[in-house]
């Protein structure tokens, strides 16, 4: 844990963070360096799950442009993510097609929390718990993370943002 604690208050940017993707490989938030991001923590089981048709259909409008979306799957919210990361998977690809990157799941809150979502937390004034499932972060180009969006806000309200603005804009 200490040298998780370390790496988070060390940490200039999100390219320092690595997580695990599906299969359990290390994956560098460096790989997606120029490209704007959407990072957002999933469940499978919760009133915003249909969330998932709205991420993929921004993912399909503007990943040729340059936009990632970032799943991590959460079951710290009612337990509304169960299962192996494999099962998470298969779920959401036979219902919602998703083909954006999913990765390993993690916990966003508490002792155990990973250390992207300490820094993303505390980027901008975003100090304060997660609250629920598909709370999401939107990160610029450079790197910079621009806002953060409770559950129940619209895809379509990021995507707003994800096209106006110098730093956001595809």
């Amino acid at each position: 844990m200490a040298i998780m604690s370390v790496l988070t208050v060390s940490a200039q940017s999100i390219y320092d963070f690595r997580v695990k993707d599906g299969v359990g490989k290390e994956v560098s938030l460096s790989d997606y360096k120029g490209k704007v991001l959407l990072i957002v923590n999933t469940a499978t089981r919760c009133g915003f799950t249909p969330q998932y048709k709205d991420l993929e259909a921004l993912y399909e409008k503007y990943h040729s442009e340059g936009l990632e979306i970032l799943d991590f799957p959460c079951n710290q919210f009612g337990q509304q993510a169960p299962g192996t990361i494999q099962e998470i998977h298969e779920f959401c690809t036979a219902n919602f097609a998703i083909q954006f990157p999913q990765f390993d799941k993690i916990e966003v809150n508490g002792e155990d929390e990973h250390p992207l979502y300490t820094w993303l937390k505390a980027q901008k004034g975003f100090e304060g718990p997660i609250r629920w499932n598909f709370t999401k972060f939107l990160i610029s180009r450079d790197g910079q993370v621009l806002k953060r969006y409770e559950s129940a806000v619209k895809v379509a309200d990021i995507e707003k943002d994800i096209l106006s603005g110098n730093s956001l804009t595809l």
